[in-house]
């Protein structure tokens, strides 16, 4: 069995799964299920080739004992853990993860201490060579949502239910690892908690002491230093709690073998009495006075906070080992990559300190499910981990090789590490903006390997240099005039003097119609060019992103047309995208190919929408087709997933476009009605009437088999107005 300890140089790059089961009113919502990792053993296989090699894994007792006194079926955990064995990996038993217990226990009246006690021991006994446990994962948060706040199970709003929860689960956790221990008397606690701190105004600053002084709750009890004379000790007492329910933990303490903690963005809270900065949904209080209750990252403070700032306190407070066990952010890939990254050097650093951190763990390796609710409901927003589910296969991320690269070489040189995330530049900061943050929103990246934008002028060569900028990725545009893709010198010449690590090529003849008459320059753009970047990509080993259309296809499908249909274009622009694609793939597997399908957006003035709605503006008419049907993309959703699928280095070809489908004429009717013109001066026509010199397919509506997914185009269109109403780019991204 491999040791968990500090001999290492580095801290150790742990890994965990989403497993939480919670409870709201009568139901249970399972993690696992949501991820489908019930029925995937090769997960497990996955999590080997990353190269990590402890795991933080749930052998949770809502899951094996759900009534009282059944026979537990120990087939799904006993074949995991094997597995896990097989592979080298050292598995963290996980007992409950966010979870009150089975129907038949309760917090108050001692029913769930007992019953993981003696869950606990039948784990012990089933799987003896065991060694690291955490009974119950982050008591004082469960205790905060089932006992505070009333979003889980028993849906208390009151200190003393609050209370209740969490001496409930740390006397369950003292009480299991003595009947683990009876067992395998060399088990060891690995515990888990928030790492989190408040911050308030002058007025507000009793709120935070005790807000403060509450979080190290759960940790005090289990070494037994929670003491008559703590502010919480008394707290406590007012509260309604029994003395006799504190001194339990001096006479029966636990101290854990490590302190995990879970780092988020939304770790850190700002209390300001000043509720009209805020949106409503912040507001709080506690019978005193009402507050916004707001994540720091979004507040202009000039106190130093952080995850080196808490860790220090925890070490200097706690006196034990540390690791963070779970290190997870809701963002673009780059983002993920940088915030991990981040993580791993201030834990490095404080290492070098001599704090005693232990390791870093990629939580949520194959994502999380509904936690933008507080998991208050069934499924909801899917966030990719290390491995992506959308496809229902676990397909690996940038994360992945992130991840692979620390494992082996304690070190990760991807040039988007670069840039700054979004948490370190001051157009984060949203609210009680004070004064002029020392930090910069614009890009300083200057001199990492970039990546090439070859079509500038275009609409979307504009929009991948726009969110490039936006995103913090250091890139090059180059026009037409610039480089002729056409040329094979000129190119490999060009790409080995600017060295990028990829190429997002946007050029292409776009005139579907005029491309009847003009065939050979719309085979030099869109199919000569595009092989000529394919071969030189290959040969320099360069990754290559290129964009293909719906227009390869003719259109006699009844359903949406996902990757694996058969190309069958009808016209002249469709079949250089075709024979583009296809030669493509043959020379360079490795490249990426984007189908997407009637792209707008608010960054140009010649889209369809642009120009239906510059139209009804003057009272024109305007003609669309009734029959045709598409799936219109939104170009900075567009953009944005082109750039996550490219980090990822997916290969292939991908369908990207908003979901949902709808003819050209509806697709006018409704920009009318948002706008608020009259849709009177839209006429339906049969695409055969309007005359256009390219055959078009009547469907040409796409889907992705691949687990590709943007926001419904009724999202989309909300984001757009909004953008060309307030000129704002920052209306048009996605929330998280």
């Amino acid at each position: 069995m491999l040791e968990i300890n500090n001999s290492n140089s580095h801290v150790e790059v742990w890994g965990g799964i989403e497993c939480t089961i919670n409870r709201v009113n009568n139901n249970y919502f399972d993690q696992l299920e949501y991820s489908g990792h019930y029925d995937r053993l090769s997960d497990l296989d996955l999590v080997a080739s990353l190269g990590i090699k402890t795991l933080r894994y749930p052998v949770l007792w809502e899951k094996h004992e759900r009534t009282k006194g059944a026979k537990i079926n120990w087939n799904f955990a006993s074949e995991r853990l094997n597995r896990l064995k097989d592979h080298g990996i050292t598995p963290i038993a996980g007992l409950v993860h966010h979870g009150s217990g089975p129907e038949f226990v309760n917090f108050y009246d001692g029913s769930f201490e007992e019953g993981l006690a003696k869950y606990a021991k039948k784990v012990a006994e089933q799987f003896p060579w065991l060694e690291y446990f955490t009974p119950v994962n982050e008591p004082l948060t469960t205790a905060r949502f089932c006992g505070l706040y009333g979003f889980w199970y028993p849906h208390g709003k009151t200190d003393f239910d609050f209370f209740k929860v969490l001496l409930s689960e740390c006397k369950a956790t003292v009480m299991a690892m003595q009947a683990i221990r009876d067992v395998i008397p060399n088990a060891k606690l690995i515990q888990t908690e928030d790492l989190g701190r408040c911050h308030s105004t002058p007025l507000l600053q009793y709120q935070a002491d005790l807000e403060n002084e509450r979080r190290w709750l759960s940790y005090e009890l289990l070494c037994g230093r929670l003491t008559p004379d703590k502010v919480m000790w008394q707290y406590m007492l007012k509260a309604g709690i029994q003395e006799d329910e504190l001194t339990y933990f001096l006479e029966n303490n636990c101290p854990p073998h490590i302190c995990g903690f879970n780092y988020y963005l939304t770790s850190e809270r700002y209390l300001d009495e000043d509720l009209k900065k805020y949106p409503e949904h912040f507001y709080g209080g506690n019978g005193t006075h009402t507050y916004a209750d707001v994540h720091t990252v979004l507040v202009d403070l000039e106190e130093e906070t952080g995850a080196n700032v808490l860790l220090k306190e925890a070490w200097e407070r706690l006196g034990l080992p540390l690791a963070i066990t779970e290190c997870h952010l809701h963002s673009p890939r780059e983002d993920q990559m940088r915030w991990f990254n981040e993580m791993w050097k201030t834990l490095n650093q404080l290492k070098t300190e001599g704090v005693d951190i232990r390791a870093i763990t990629a939580w949520a390796i194959f994502g999380l499910t509904g936690w933008n609710s507080l998991c208050t409901k069934p499924g909801g927003l899917y966030e990719p981990g290390v491995f992506s589910l959308r496809s229902g296969t676990p397909r690996p991320t940038a994360l992945a090789s992130y991840i692979q690269e620390l494992c082996t070489n304690n070190k990760s040189e991807h040039p988007v590490l670069e840039g700054l995330g979004w948490w370190k530049r001051d157009d984060r900061i949203t609210y009680n903006k004070k004064h002029i943050a020392q930090l910069s929103s614009k890009n300083p990246v200057k001199t990492c390997r970039p990546v090439l934008i070859i079509g500038k002028n275009g609409t979307l060569g504009k929009a991948f240099g726009r969110t490039c900028e936006d995103r913090h990725i250091h890139y090059k545009s180059l026009s037409r005039t610039e480089l002729d893709i056409t040329r094979r010198v000129e190119v490999e010449r060009v790409i080995r003097e600017l060295n990028p690590w990829a190429i997002i090529n946007t050029a292409g003849y776009v005139k579907v119609d005029e491309a009847e008459d003009e065939r050979t320059s719309c085979y030099n753009a869109n199919f000569k060019g595009a092989v000529i970047l394919a071969e030189t990509c290959a040969t320099l080993g360069i990754k290559l992103l290129t964009f293909s259309s719906d227009m390869v296809f003719d259109g006699k499908k009844a359903a949406p047309y996902s990757e694996s249909d058969a190309v069958s274009p009808l016209n002249i622009y469709g079949k250089s995208k075709a024979k583009a694609e296809a030669r493509i793939l043959a020379i360079n597997p490795e490249a990426l190919i984007i189908r997407t399908s009637s792209f707008f957006g608010p960054w140009d003035d010649y889209n369809f929408a642009a120009t239906t709605l510059r139209d009804l503006k003057d009272q024109k008419k305007v003609q669309a087709a009734k029959d045709v049907f598409i799936s219109p993309t939104y170009v900075p959703d567009l953009v944005d997933e082109s750039l996550n699928i490219l980090l990822d280095n997916t290969n292939g070809i991908l369908h990207v476009a908003n979901s949902g489908s709808i003819s050209w004429y509806e697709f006018a009717r409704k920009l009318a009605v948002l706008a608020g013109y009259d849709d009177s001066y839209i006429e339906a026509l049969p695409i055969l009437r309007m005359q256009k010199k390219a055959k078009r397919p009547t469907n040409s509506i796409l889907k992705s088999e691949k687990g590709v997914e943007l926001p419904t185009l009724e999202n989309a269109l909300g984001r757009y107005f909004e953008a060309i109403e307030n000129n704002n780019y920052s209306a048009t991204r996605k929330a998280g």
